[in-house]
Parts: C-alpha cells; sequence; structure tokens
C-alpha cells in the first residue's frame, strides 16, 4: 500500500469518525439524560424582597462554594453582599450553614435561616434555625435545648422580639435577648396536632405552616387537628433491616372521616387559648385557610365535607364575636387558590387583602368563569372586576389601583399577565408583551414596580427575568440557561405543533404533538399519547416539552399530549366541572374519541399506539387500556390509583361525591373494575414507599389481572415515594424500563 494511499485512508477514516461523533452528539441517550449534568437546568434560588420591592435578596454561593446572601437593587440588578458566609459560621466549625431558606424581620434587622432539614410527608419541613442580628452581629441559634433537625415554621414576631416555632405538634415562643422558651401548647402528641397539618391538609389543601402572629405581636392564632380517629396505613420497609419494618401514615380514605379541625387563638402572654366557635360538626368540615387582617379581626374559611359550600367568616378576638361575611355553593365542587400553572401559590390559601384592609378578593366561577370579586369584608359587598367570557388563571398582587393576574383569553395553552382596575370600571391590559409567547409566571414585588419574570416555550427552557413593571422592561437575566440551550442547539430538536380535533359527540380537546425532526408525512410513525386527565394538571401547554420527549422522539416516535374535559384549561367551568362524579369515565371518554380522531392521520401507524402516564395519568393509562383495548396496544402506568375508594378523602371526595352517597361512581370510574378487557402489552410500576398513592393499588391490580389470566409485566421500587427518586440511579433505571418497554413492543428494539 503506498503512503500516499495510507495517507488518505487515515483521512477518511478520521472523518468518518468525526461524523459519527457529531451524529452521536446531535442523540440524546437515557445516561446523558439521567446519569450525567450535561443538559442542568438551572434555576432561581428563593428571592426575598426588601425594602417595599426596590431591592430584592437571594442565595448564592460564596468564592469558596459556601451559602451567603445577596442584595439586588431591583431598578438596575446592582449586587452586594447581605450577609456573608462568614456572619453565618457558628462558632467552632469550619463551615458557614447552608441556607435551604430563610425569612427577615418586619423591620429587616434580623435573619432567621433555615437548615439541616428532614423530611415530613413530602417536603422538608422540620430543621434547626438560626438568627443573625445586623445590629449586634450576632449568629444564635433558636430552640437549641430541643433535638436536631426538630424545628418547624419558625417566624418573627411583628414587634421583632419573638420568634415562634412549633416541636413535637407543639408552639412555643423565644424572647431573643432572654433566651426564655414559653410553651404556648400542651396537648399535642401526634394525634392532637397544633400549628400544623395532617398528611391529607398538606397534600390536598397545600397547607404545611398553621400557626399566624398577630399584627400587635400579643397573639398567636392555630390550628389544632384532632387524627386520632384517621385510620393507619402501613407500608412496609424490607430492605433496611433483616426483619421488615412497618412504617405507619395516617391517611384518610375515600369515605372515611377526615380530622377534626379547629381554629384557636392564643395569648403569648398569659397562655390562654381560645377556640373560635365556627358552626357545624368539626369532623364533617375542613378549615383550610385563616388570616389576620387587623390586630383585633381575622378571617376563616370554612368547607363541608364535600366541599361545594365555602363559607367565610370574621372573628374579633376581643368580643369572640364570629361573623358570616361570604357564602358559595356549586352543584359540583369549590376551588380555593386554583390548580393551575401560572398560580405559583401552592400552600397559601389566604385571599388578598385591598382598600386598608377592608375588602378581600375571592376568584368564583359562579358565572360560568373564573373571575375576581372584591368583597367588601364588613358588608359582604361583592364588585366583579374582571369582566368577560374568559377565565382568570390566577392572581398575584395588588398595587397601588390595579391588580395583577394571570390569563390567557385566546389560547388556553399559554399563560400572560394582565392588569386591572380595582374600581370594576377599567378594561383589562395585557402587560406580557407579544415577544414573550409561551407561559408566564411572576412573583411580584410589594409596591408593584418589578416582578421575577419566568418565560418558557414548547423550545425554550425556564428562562427568569427581573423586569419592571407595568412597562415590562427587562432589567436583567437572572437565570439564562444558556448551556443548556446551546447544548440544545447542537441536537437534533423535534417540531412541535398545537391542534384541535373534535371528537363524535362535540368536545373540542386541544392538542400538541412532537415529531421527529426528519419528519416524513408519507411514512407511517408509531404514536405514545402521553395522559394525565385530571382536574389536578393540563398536558397541552406552550411549555418546554423536555428531555425526554425529545429523546423519544429521536426514536422515531410521534409524541401526543391531549386535555380532555376536566382538565383545568381556561376553557369555562363547565368544561373543567364536567368531569364530577364521572372521573374514570368522562375523561377517559374524550381521551379515546379523540385518540380516533388522530389515528386518521395518514402519518400515524395504527397498529403501533402506545399510551402511558404518572398518578392521575397512570391511572389515566390503565383506564383506556382496560376499556378501550382496541385503541391502545401498549401501556405503561406509574403510580397509578387502581381503586378510587383506596385513594383519599379529599382529593377523591371532591370531585367524586361521597362513595356512602354514590359508590357505584367510585367502582364504575376504577381501573381495576375493567381490568378483565386486557388484551395489550401493559406495565405497571409502583414504589413500595408511596405514601401518597399507596402500592396497595398495584397488588390489588395485580390480583385482579392474574384472576382474568391477563398477562402484563411489573416493577416495584422498594421504599420509593410517589416520585420514584430515592436512591443512587433510581430515575436512570426507571427511564431505561420504560424506554425499552416502548421500544420492545412497537418493534423499535
Amino acid at each position: 500500500m503506498s503512503k500516499i494511499y495510507i495517507l488518505l485512508f487515515a483521512f477518511s477514516m478520521a472523518g468518518t469518525a468525526l461524523l459519527c461523533a457529531q451524529q452521536t452528539d446531535s442523540l440524546l441517550t437515557i445516561d446523558r439524560i439521567y446519569n450525567s449534568s450535561e443538559f442542568r437546568v438551572d434555576r432561581q434560588r428563593p428571592v426575598f424582597w426588601v425594602e417595599d420591592g426596590d431591592a430584592f435578596v437571594t442565595i448564592e454561593p460564596s468564592g469558596e462554594g459556601e451559602d451567603q446572601l445577596i442584595r439586588y437593587v431591583s431598578r438596575n440588578n446592582r449586587k452586594s453582599v447581605y450577609l456573608s458566609a462568614d456572619k453565618i459560621t457558628p462558632k467552632g466549625r469550619d463551615k458557614a450553614l447552608r441556607i435551604e431558606d430563610f425569612t427577615l424581620s418586619p423591620d429587616e434587622t434580623k435573619v432567621l435561616i433555615f437548615t439541616n432539614s428532614g423530611r415530613v410527608w413530602r417536603s422538608n419541613t422540620r430543621g434547626d434555625y438560626w438568627v443573625y442580628d445586623f445590629d449586634s452581629g450576632k449568629l444564635q441559634q433558636i430552640g437549641k435545648e430541643f433535638p436536631a433537625s426538630s424545628l418547624m415554621f419558625a417566624k418573627f414576631s411583628d414587634d421583632n422580639a419573638f420568634v415562634a416555632y412549633v416541636h413535637d405538634f407543639n408552639i412555643y415562643k423565644e424572647d431573643f435577648t432572654t433566651g426564655k422558651v414559653t410553651q404556648l401548647t400542651e396537648d399535642g402528641n401526634g394525634d392532637i396536632i397544633n400549628g400544623t397539618f395532617d398528611w391529607v391538609y398538606e397534600e390536598e389543601f397545600g397547607m404545611r405552616d398553621g400557626f399566624s402572629w398577630s399584627p400587635d405581636a400579643g397573639k398567636i392564632a392555630f390550628w389544632q387537628l384532632d387524627a386520632s380517629e384517621i385510620g393507619t396505613f402501613y407500608m412496609i420497609n424490607n430492605t433496611d433491616s433483616v426483619y421488615s419494618k412497618p412504617v405507619p401514615l395516617q391517611y384518610p380514605k375515600a369515605g372515611y372521616d377526615p380530622s377534626s379541625a379547629k381554629v384557636g387563638v392564643v395569648d403569648v402572654n398569659s397562655g390562654k387559648i381560645t377556640w373560635i366557635p365556627v358552626p357545624g360538626d368539626a369532623v364533617q368540615h375542613y378549615l383550610p385557610a385563616m388570616q389576620w387582617v387587623n390586630d383585633d379581626l381575622l378571617l376563616v374559611q370554612q368547607l363541608n365535607r364535600k366541599q361545594n359550600e365555602l363559607n367565610i367568616y370574621t372573628y374579633r378576638p376581643s368580643s369572640g364575636r364570629l361573623k358570616k361575611i361570604y357564602a358559595e355553593t356549586e352543584d359540583t365542587w369549590v376551588d380555593l387558590r386554583y390548580p393551575d400553572l401560572s398560580s405559583g401559590q401552592w400552600g397559601n390559601n389566604d385571599f388578598l387583602l385591598t382598600d386598608n384592609n377592608s375588602a378581600l378578593l375571592r376568584m368564583t366561577e359562579t358565572d360560568g368563569w373564573r373571575h375576581i370579586y372584591r368583597i367588601d369584608i364588613n358588608s359582604g359587598a361583592q364588585t366583579l372586576l374582571t369582566p368577560g367570557n374568559f377565565d382568570v388563571a390566577a392572581y398575584y398582587a395588588i398595587t397601588g389601583k390595579d391588580i395583577y393576574f394571570s390569563a390567557s383569553p385566546d389560547d388556553p395553552t399559554q399563560r400572560y399577565l394582565y392588569s386591572v382596575p380595582l374600581n370594576g370600571r377599567g378594561k383589562m391590559k395585557r402587560l406580557t408583551p407579544e415577544s414573550f409567547s409561551g407561559v408566564n409566571t411572576y412573583n411580584i414585588s410589594p409596591n408593584g414596580k418589578y416582578a421575577i419574570h419566568n418565560h418558557t416555550d414548547t423550545e425554550t427552557p425556564l428562562t427568569t427575568r427581573l423586569i419592571g413593571l407595568p412597562g415590562h422592561k427587562t432589567t436583567s437575566t437572572l437565570v439564562a440557561n444558556n448551556k443548556l440551550k446551546n447544548k440544545l442547539k447542537t441536537l437534533e430538536f423535534p417540531s412541535v405543533e398545537f391542534f384541535k380535533v373534535n371528537t363524535p359527540e362535540g368536545v373540542e380537546v386541544d392538542g400538541r404533538i412532537t415529531k421527529p425532526s426528519d419528519f416524513d408525512p408519507s411514512k407511517k410513525y408509531p404514536v405514545i399519547f402521553h395522559v394525565y386527565g385530571e382536574p389536578w394538571k393540563q398536558m397541552a401547554t406552550d411549555t418546554w416539552i423536555g428531555l425526554y420527549d425529545i429523546f423519544l422522539a429521536q426514536k422515531g416516535f410521534v409524541i401526543v399530549n391531549m386535555d380532555n374535559r376536566g382538565t383545568p384549561s381556561l376553557k369555562g367551568s363547565a368544561w373543567r366541572k364536567s368531569i364530577y362524579g364521572k372521573v374514570g369515565v368522562l375523561n377517559t371518554n374524550d381521551q379515546a374519541l379523540a385518540a380516533k380522531e388522530v389515528l386518521k392521520w395518514d402519518f400515524i401507524d395504527k397498529e403501533r399506539v402506545s399510551v402511558w402516564g404518572w398518578s392521575g395519568g397512570g391511572s389515566m393509562t390503565l383506564n383506556l387500556m382496560f376499556r378501550y383495548p382496541g385503541i391502545y396496544k401498549t401501556g405503561v402506568a406509574v403510580a397509578a390509583v387502581a381503586n378510587q375508594l383506596f385513594y383519599d378523602n379529599v382529593y377523591q371526595e371532591r370531585y367524586m361525591g361521597l362513595p356512602q352517597e354514590n359508590r357505584e361512581d367510585f367502582i364504575e370510574g376504577s381501573p381495576v373494575t375493567h381490568a378483565k378487557n386486557l388484551e395489550g402489552n401493559l406495565l405497571i410500576i409502583h414504589g413500595t414507599g408511596d405514601d401518597n398513592v399507596h402500592y396497595q393499588n398495584m397488588e390489588y391490580l395485580v390480583n385482579e389481572l392474574i384472576r382474568h389470566n391477563k398477562q402484563f409485566r411489573m416493577m416495584s421500587y422498594p421504599n420509593r415515594s410517589h416520585g420514584i427518586y430515592e436512591g443512587a440511579n433510581t430515575q436512570r433505571h426507571l427511564y431505561t424500563l420504560i424506554t425499552d418497554y416502548l421500544l420492545e413492543n412497537n418493534g423499535m428494539e
């Protein structure tokens, strides 16, 4: 072989290797997604507005990688150190405290730092608290006499003299100056819960922090729950010792009574507790919100057991007078804070107050659309602020004479910022510029002049900006995710389109379709329907599609997301609430009929139709596989509710009624009822430590499938919770399992 030929051959091989490397780099793998930081998504750390919004403070690493607090001027994003790492390094330690969260005292002279946290239910809400005093330069631990990681929800009094917190289901206050600790409740023991909540209040009402200082710092209002009659569900830990260990969980199943709930007011000086005389059976109602209006006025919200009646009361501690100022009823259910892409208010059912705290804002759907009303606290008089045939997604803040809220009157897949006058006589105005097409969410400063603006669309990961309002001018980009965006440009990126289909029943369903980058309409493609379909999630949204959908499209799949009736789309109250009493029936029917319309498209291979979903989407997957076996050939159901009677009472009864009255509807809507109809390929996946949708659902379904001699595959993840993420390599393993199953059963191995 001549030297010239050898040289040409070497160049050719090098070029081929380079081309192969480039092609490989353009394709995702499970390992690249779940076993590397190559496509890491950056997010803005928690922001605390200071100086009425003219500045904000956030957590950032120091040069040595330790946490510190940084102050930014809202007008120009000028940066300065607010609290350095060395100031929050306890004596005798060589590292600063890790700041997991923080708050400032009302006068902004002290910082309360939350660290060393531990998990309670699904969130890390217990931990250690330290206070740094700017005036004295002193760092001190709060509640240091108690075991590590055992305090919850510590907060400053408005006079800046005390911190109150929960420990072992009781409320304490602590004096900064003397260090004296005073126990304010005595009966908390796990069955009696003071100042925090049981599992179901946290999961379904977003309620964790269960007490609040009065503005004059003389009283604390707090919840007390009596969970002594709640049934205990036992999860089993088989892996951490030779003998298995039961993991007890107080969990009220559908049809079983919830914890009794009441609100008390404790005088922090005398320790005297007064219980607010909310009428009715304390076991047959929920108290999902309580807030101070002024030193001597509280607002209390009460829902009946069916959650179709909301009463709002005022209560005056000085006189003991309770007054109902508002009542709202629905044939279906009454929402509090609404499940929506743009709410950002999970865990806060309080009202926005206006007119010097003489009025509150409430969203209702009594006229067929979700609108904001101003309600006079004294008289109960109501003023409609957002008239028109459109839905408000969420409201954010009151500023001057306007309220800022989220809506998208023309396209339910998107969200934008609007303002409207508080007097009810002005027109709504869109503030989000046209250039930010997609979904936009906001954290607005107290003075309404600035906001943290989050934007995403199908092709763009989350970008966070600091903006001025009402002009929406960008001051700076806080989180650009440029590294991720540049990496995405190197990939074979799919095309994403939105569509609408009409079912034979006249239901218009919104959808989103993701197609391979080399899509050829003359070819036939396998389709994956990614589903949810219940009242807590919308799927066909103008948000970033994510790496896994990009990966599936690169494998040659078409991915379809559709929103049936009952999902929280901005299409009117009738759309959202038509699912009442029909979960598992109406939503499944809409999905199946819409899928039939999609399957009419020439490029869809009707013999390679898959469906998958998680949680409510897992239930939807099972129902579709069992009820419509002629459509769906392969299904993957993760963490699914197989029997609606096994799920919690607050969620299931809200959308289905009480099993004591219509048990047959719960049975009809449950996937397990129809398991005998399975014809296709089914993979069911569940974590044995799922405290939300219990592993019981998996085993109950497995028994039914075996009884009817239906073949299937199953995968249990030991001690993993509802998100199936705990433990090394878990997500990588999970998504490898799902992917291999989809490829195998669509002839794409």
